[in-house]
């Protein structure tokens, strides 16, 4: 589809992140590029999301930037003027998603049923995201969706961690997974950038033993 889909591929993990205080943004940024993750799904759900992002791409242009939970068309127009480089919504809402693909903004949207992926392939998308990935019915429910839907490849997000990431990127049909454990907002309310740096680097290990193995 993209080169910023390649680019999440090849990674295998973005790290999904809720920013309350956008004077985080930066020491996080520092943390996932020395960790060896250099990427971050900055979710909407906070005031401080908008600000974060901007903040992130003036310091660390390299980075992959998306902007996540986003549910409004105003929201599209503000993560991308912010430097956002894709835009992810948890569920399949069609106006966003035709209203990125008006503008040629990249879309990932988030679904759960073969009737919303089916929304997906008409629009010819053939990356989307899997969300609540573990509530949903997990990689069970990932397998028997994209039997039908040969095309599409999944970014599962919900419930993922260092205990499952396995079984999933294991899967052909998954081309990455979104996950907070090493971003979690406690740590990054504490300060604790040293361990998320750490975790990162985890992550990546993680992702380079399951796929060189």
């Amino acid at each position: 589809m993209s080169k910023i889909t390649d680019k999440m591929e090849e990674l295998g993990v973005i790290p999904v992140v809720v920013l309350n205080d956008a004077k985080d943004a930066v020491p996080l940024a520092k943390a996932l590029v020395e960790g060896g993750l250099p990427a971050a799904e900055v979710t909407f759900r906070t005031a401080a999301a908008e600000e974060s992002i901007k903040l992130i791409k003036e310091a660390y242009p390299e980075m992959l930037l998306i902007a996540g939970t986003v549910l409004t068309t105003e929201q599209v127009d503000r993560a991308v003027a912010a430097g956002a480089e894709m835009i992810v919504a948890p569920g399949f809402d069609p106006e966003i998603v035709d209203y990125c693909l008006s503008k040629n903004i990249e879309v990932c949207p988030g679904l759960v049923t073969p009737s919303e992926m089916a929304q997906a392939v008409k629009r010819g998308l053939d990356k989307v995201k899997f969300f609540p990935a573990e509530a949903a019915g997990g990689l069970k429910m990932i397998k028997a969706m994209t039997a039908a839907y040969t095309n599409v490849r999944i970014m599962p997000t919900g419930g993922i961690n260092a205990n499952n990431i396995k079984d999933y990127l294991e899967c052909d049909k998954i081309f990455c997974c979104g996950g907070s454990w090493m971003v979690k907002g406690s740590m990054i309310e504490a300060g604790e950038f040293d361990k998320i740096k750490d975790m990162a680097k985890e992550a990546v290990e993680a992702v380079k033993a399951i796929r060189n193995k």
